[in-house]
């Protein structure tokens, strides 16, 4: 038996915001990170509808990207003095994790850190609070899964939390929110949307409800998101569609590999004075793990699937996952993300030098490939990788080489 869950409502279309005056209950907390939504009004107009429809309302400000375990402990602590019964979290993919890890902890103080990274094994949650989150960016999705992404910088390492309680009761998929959105976060959250939609299209837990929503994000992804990152407002709202779709997608076929390096590196050059965004991670260890998979016959045959989708061509399915990898790249470079880590800027552009020295990823690799393989998402990929093949596939990821394993 297996399980499909989506949001109970998805409010979505210009205007959708506004579906927050219908929410029946006697306190709501915001949770939002550094100050776009206040910026651009959203904020404002969040609370405005929730006073509207009687509801006494508290913030809880300054989520950072990438949030922390002590960020979750913080905002739990504050939900449990003003005990609210709607949690709202507001902007981009980190507050809303965020505010995702302060509801297991609201409403199960004992609960620790440890106990909610048990994949698929928290308590039942909505006995406090329910839950509704309003994506500002087109990428994460998180606005409708299953998922919440928390780092501890003490370890480097980001941590996923997994199951289907922390999938939000209601989803507002309000376009108006994405089109503030700067380009390099375009770029970096649409990638990160075409790896969720093309790791659940090849996931050993895809099925009939997940397919056709993964293979109808790629087609918009691919028509809509360089253009998006272009300028192309039209096209920025449809991307906001997309991810969405994506995340349903993943949230129910899970993910793979692409996910768990990412997740693994991100925070563990920390100490050099920059991070790996997640989404330019994804970007870049995409095309990589499509040719390590494809060595599997059942994801070939999957990913030549997504190419004859695209409109890629090729006489067989090896020639298919050879343009699809070439059609990513060539992405990549539409949206100016490097191809590995050995030339990721600090600031996320390609540079001749990457921030990452040669010698301190070789030295911490072991660790780093330890850790992507005891990943959660490592379990749905559809080629199970040694440690071995994951250092080398990581190697391959630093300097750009070839997959020939």
């Amino acid at each position: 038996m297996a399980r499909f869950t989506l949001p109970r409502d998805l409010y979505h279309g210009k205007g959708a915001l506004e579906a927050l005056k219908t929410l029946d209950g006697k306190r709501a907390m915001i949770c939002v990170g550094g100050g776009s939504m206040k910026k651009f009004g959203f904020l404002d107009r969040a609370v405005s509808y929730l006073k509207e429809a009687g509801m006494e309302v508290e913030l809880f400000e300054g989520i950072e990207p990438d949030p922390s375990v002590e960020t979750v402990m913080r905002g739990a602590e504050a939900m449990q003095k003003f005990e609210p019964d709607w949690i709202i979290a507001m902007g981009g993919g980190s507050p809303i994790d965020a505010a995702k890890a302060m509801w297991i902890k609201y409403e199960y103080p004992e609960t620790t850190f440890e106990d909610m990274c048990k994949v698929f094994g928290l308590p039942r949650l909505r006995t406090k609070a329910r839950f509704c989150a309003i994506s500002s960016t087109s990428g994460t999705a998180t606005e409708v899964t299953a998922f919440s992404i928390i780092t501890d910088y003490s370890k480097g390492i980001k941590y996923p939390i997994a199951d289907f309680e922390i999938t939000p009761d209601m989803a507002i998929v309000d376009p108006d929110l994405a089109e503030t959105m700067p380009k390099k976060l375009v770029a970096h959250t649409g990638m990160d949307a075409m790896t969720h939609a093309v790791e659940a299209y090849v996931s050993t837990a895809n099925c009939d409800f997940t397919d056709p929503l993964a293979l109808h994000a790629i087609s918009m992804i691919q028509s809509d998101l360089v253009a998006s990152y272009n300028g192309d407002m039209e096209k920025r709202d449809r991307m906001h569609n997309a991810q969405c779709l994506a995340g349903m997608a993943f949230s129910n076929a899970l993910l793979g590999i692409v996910h768990s390096m990412a997740h693994k590196t991100g925070a563990a050059f920390d100490d050099y004075g920059a991070h790996i965004i997640h989404g330019a991670a994804n970007a870049m260890y995409l095309p990589k793990v499509i040719a390590f998979n494809a060595k599997d016959e059942t994801a070939k045959k999957r990913y030549g699937v997504i190419a004859d989708s695209m409109g890629l061509g090729g006489k067989d399915d090896d020639e298919k996952v050879a343009r699809l990898i070439q059609y990513l790249r060539g992405m990549n470079d539409d949206l100016n993300i490097p191809h590995c880590i050995g030339k990721y800027g600090a600031d996320s552009y390609p540079a001749e030098k990457g921030f990452v020295p040669e010698e301190v990823f070789l030295e911490r690799l072991p660790e780093i490939a330890k850790n992507a393989i005891a990943d959660a998402c490592t379990g749905s990929n559809p080629r199970q990788p040694s440690v071995e093949e994951m250092e080398k596939l990581l190697k391959c990821c630093y300097y750009d080489t070839e997959v020939d394993f």
